[in-house]
Parts: structure tokens; C-alpha cells; sequence
């Protein structure tokens, strides 16, 4: 199992701003769209940065409401990628690790997608579900 057979499962889609967007019409795209997390991209297929719910806490206690007239650039980290092909268990252990909750996929230096560890526990939940309806099936069938 691998990122792409979550990516498969839901909208490839990944909303972006640019680096100079001012922080309240971040939080508004993310309020909007429903997301953790914001790609930053100067043309919308490469990663700039990420603009997280975690940035804007710590922008809040750093900044306070100077936070709102600041821009994406300021605020934004540096994201952690995956691939599409990196296995599951990796991206997983890496979030653990990082302490971070969503990764922007990249492939060849694109923005392909966006995976959150919702998106990757929504799928391994659906996977087992599919296994034990399978299982039971074949159960039932079989007596």
C-alpha cells in the first residue's frame, strides 16, 4: 500500500495561495475548503511552503494580532513531501516523528496531492472494513 492508493480515494486537488496572500484570506481559503494545512506555490505546481493550523497557533502566541496583517511567507514552513509511491507505514512513521499532519505529494518536483493522516486512517479503516466483508462473505458462503 502505498500514497497513491490514497490519493486515488479522494480529490487530487490541492488548494494553494501565494507567498505574499495576507494571513486572513489564508485562513479563510482553509476555513472555505475545510483544511489543516495550505500549500504556499508561486505558480500552483511547486511547493513553496506549507501554512499550517500549527503556524498559525504559534504566529498567534508569537505575534498576536500582528499575525493578521503579516503574510503567507512569513508564517509558512518549510514542508515535509511525499511521493506517491512511498509506503504508507513510512509517511505514517514520518508524521509521527515530525509531528506534522499533512504532507503535500510530489512527484518530479510537482504538487500532485495532499495527504493528511485523516486521509491515511480514513483509508486503512476502509481497507479492513472491505477485508472483513470480504472475509465474512466467503464465511458465509462457504457454510
Amino acid at each position: 500500500m502505498n500514497i497513491e492508493s490514497v490519493l486515488r480515494t479522494k480529490a487530487r486537488q490541492v488548494v494553494t495561495v501565494k507567498a505574499d496572500t495576507p494571513i486572513p484570506d489564508v485562513l479563510e481559503e482553509m476555513r472555505i475548503h475545510g483544511i489543516g494545512a495550505i500549500v504556499v506555490s508561486s505558480d500552483g505546481i511547486h511547493v513553496d511552503g506549507i501554512v499550517s493550523e500549527r503556524h498559525i497557533v504559534l504566529g498567534l502566541a508569537r505575534y498576536g494580532e500582528k499575525l493578521l496583517h503579516m503574510r503567507a511567507s512569513e508564517v509558512m514552513g518549510q514542508p515535509v513531501t511525499c511521493r506517491p509511491q512511498d509506503s504508507i507505514k513510512q509517511v505514517m512513521a514520518d508524521m509521527t516523528s515530525r509531528r506534522v499532519r499533512q504532507f503535500p505529494v510530489v512527484e518530479d518536483a510537482k504538487l500532485v496531492g495532499m495527504v493528511s493522516i485523516g486521509d491515511i486512517v480514513k483509508y486503512l479503516v476502509d481497507e479492513k472494513e472491505l477485508e472483513a466483508g470480504v472475509l465474512r462473505d466467503h464465511y458465509l458462503a462457504t457454510h
